[in-house]
């Protein structure tokens, strides 16, 4: 369906549609590797492991593989190690291909692992999420988390493709399904207005426009790491929600999957940029009334305390201050540097209800 080409600091072209995921051995073949590794987890892993390292095989590839225990409580600095230390007892080499199969958590751990295994090797993300689809397998952000905050020790390294197959959406659980809308909303609120009126009538799994959102979310993406690979300005824009978001899911321990959480946090931050003026109140109670039509939260159960001293570990922080990312309207935002104690003042007109629904 769509070929997006992401020209950064490697090249690399993400496939929409263009081929199953039979094709990773084809694709891995392009790139001349001595060997694949495989990372997966347990829930993906039982699911399409098996057509993965078959289509290796068939393209002459000796496949290897890491499985981890599902879920954000894995990303640690304890599962990466053993993941490199698998890689060391396979004989991965620099010219080998580590291939990330699975949702965030997945393409966070093995792309990290690809980035720092005898300082790289080639990675290609076959997303197997919708959020991995349209948000985390592109653009280079690989990273684990610490106990103090999430994803804390990481890498920018950018993949050397991504394989993205729809039909893979049809086996996840519809919780995640709607968890990845959540990122499909961002990407409205910042950059397409017309992308968010189309999720006024929500996706759902099989949906005929799922390919084409999923393009478009990765066309804004690509747009965007292009000017500003490294989050030296830009790209900042891209963690709308995210900031009050990782605070919600660190104060859950995690037990609040990330795109739900991100959602609260636009909700959130679209209410006390209305009471500051910044945007009209139509346009922060649109943002709530898409997320609750879509399914997804446009609260959270944590006061503003909570959330406050959550986000003390964020890694946008620095000093003193915090970057934050402000809505002005539908399709436009801007980020700022915040002083703790207006940050806090922020957290406490986000929380107070108001404008949410």
């Amino acid at each position: 369906m769509s070929v997006i080409e992401v020209r950064a600091s490697r090249d690399y072209d993400v496939l929409v549609d263009e081929c199953p995921i039979d094709s990773v051995g084809a694709i891995a073949s392009t790139l001349a590797g001595d060997m694949a590794f495989v990372v997966s987890d347990s829930n993906v892993a039982p699911l399409y492991l098996g057509r993965v390292k078959d289509s290796l095989a068939r393209a002459g590839f000796a496949a290897a593989q890491f499985v981890f225990p599902a879920g954000e409580r894995s990303k640690t600095l304890a599962t990466y190690g053993e993941c490199l230390a698998a890689m060391a007892a396979a004989g991965v080499t620099r010219s080998s291909i580590v291939v990330a199969l699975g949702g965030g958590v997945v393409g966070d751990m093995a792309g990290f692992a690809a980035a720092t295994y005898m300082r790289g090797c080639r990675c290609i993300q076959v997303p197997t999420s919708l959020l991995a689809c349209v948000d985390s397998s592109v653009g280079g952000k690989t990273a684990v988390d610490l106990p103090q905050g999430k994803n804390l020790v990481g890498a920018f390294f950018q993949p050397s493709a991504v394989l993205i197959d729809t039909t893979l959406l049809a086996t996840l659980p519809g919780y995640f399904f709607t968890d990845g809308c959540a990122e499909i909303i961002k990407y409205g609120v910042i950059a397409d207005a017309d992308l968010l009126s189309l999720l006024e009538d929500p996706l759902t799994p099989g949906d005929d426009r799922l390919g084409e959102t999923i393009a478009r979310c990765v066309e804004i993406k690509r747009d965007i790491v292009q000017l500003d690979e490294h989050e030296g300005g830009l790209r900042r824009t891209l963690n709308f929600g995210h900031t009050i978001g990782h605070a919600i899911e660190r104060a859950s321990d995690f037990r609040i999957a990330h795109g739900h959480a991100v959602a609260a946090g636009m909700a959130l931050m679209a209410n006390a940029c209305a009471k500051r003026g910044l945007c009209a109140r139509e346009d922060a109670e649109r943002v709530s009334s898409i997320l609750a039509a879509c399914g997804l939260p446009a609260a959270s159960s944590f006061d503003a305390r909570c959330l406050f001293e959550a986000a003390r570990a964020d890694k946008k922080r620095h000093g003193a201050e915090i970057d934050v990312v402000l809505m002005r309207g539908i399709g436009a935002v801007e980020t700022a540097t915040m002083d703790w104690d207006d940050f806090a003042r922020l957290v406490e007109q986000a929380c107070d209800g108001g404008y949410l629904r």
